[in-house]
């Protein structure tokens, strides 16, 4: 099965930009999986942020859209997010997904971003 790292997240300013790395390693090939971030925010459920398919196509949730963009190295086995004019509204614990074509849903463990001044 494959496995999902994340990392870029941290301490952020209102206003700046971070940009979020997930490498997968192991299961079928990276290219085959749809990929995608969540994000967890205190006292809240785990929700959709961006998707992008196995045909690089995007979807966005409302509040990201025009701040964020996902992309997909598939020579790396890596998704990103580039996260800009981050609002302190954007904490959150932000998580990779994997989805196999085959129904699975793989998570990586999380990272946490933080937006204050």
């Amino acid at each position: 099965q494959v496995q999902l790292v994340e990392s870029g997240g941290g301490l952020v300013q209102p206003g700046g930009s971070l940009r979020l790395s997930c490498a997968a390693s192991g299961g079928d090939v990276f290219s085959i999986y749809a990929m995608a971030w969540y994000r967890q925010r205190p006292g809240k459920q785990r929700g959709l942020v961006a998707a992008i398919g196995t045909d690089r196509s995007t979807n966005y949730a409302d509040s990201v859209k025009g701040r964020f963009t996902i992309s997909r190295d598939n020579a790396k086995n890596t998704v990103y997010l580039q996260m800009n004019s981050l609002k302190p509204e954007d904490t959150a614990v932000y998580y990779c997904n994997g989805y196999h074509p085959l129904g699975r849903n793989y998570w990586g463990q999380g990272t946490q971003v933080t937006v204050s001044s």
